[in-house]
């Protein structure tokens, strides 16, 4: 299967699960929940193993070898909660566990965490390196949606 038709059919299954998680029966593709960088971040695209690396901290640079910022919303937060279902694949619990575990082994840190969508953009647009999650409608000046690729590299 060709990379472009690959890319079709993920973002297909993306909206695909978000009508299904959605209390409405119709999405708006600005309604949509994406990864968002920092505009200095010079990667475009990611894979979803990458972009699960990144949200797990075992990932910590970015191709140009510049430090990766995590920005998560709280646990019961409806976005952090679809973000983790439906992009990431896992339960906000489970990430929670990934992060406790590194944070009590003394082997890294869990993401910064936030309380509002506001500050989640006020945070991405300040912060080189940073990414995050948004719905797409929430794109502003100073940060940029990473693409997500279907294929395993990163």
């Amino acid at each position: 299967m060709s990379s472009r038709i690959k890319n079709l059919f993920l973002l297909y299954f993306m909206i695909l699960q978000n009508v299904c998680f959605a209390n409405e029966n119709i999405i708006e593709p600005q309604s949509l929940l994406v990864p968002f960088v920092n505009q200095q971040v010079s990667q475009d695209t990611i894979s979803i193993n990458g972009l699960g690396a990144i949200f797990k901290m075992r990932l910590h640079k970015w191709d140009d070898d510049t430090a990766v910022t995590v920005f998560v919303l709280k646990d019961d937060n409806p976005m952090h909660e679809s973000f983790c279902k439906i992009i990431l694949n896992v339960f906000p619990h489970q990430m929670r566990r990934v992060w406790d575990r590194l944070v009590y082994s003394g082997s890294g840190q869990a993401p910064i965490q936030l309380e509002t969508k506001e500050e989640m953009i006020e945070k991405l647009s300040s912060t080189v390196g940073a990414i995050g999650y948004l719905r797409l409608s929430d794109v502003t000046d100073g940060i940029k949606v990473l693409q997500v690729l279907s294929g395993s590299s990163e």
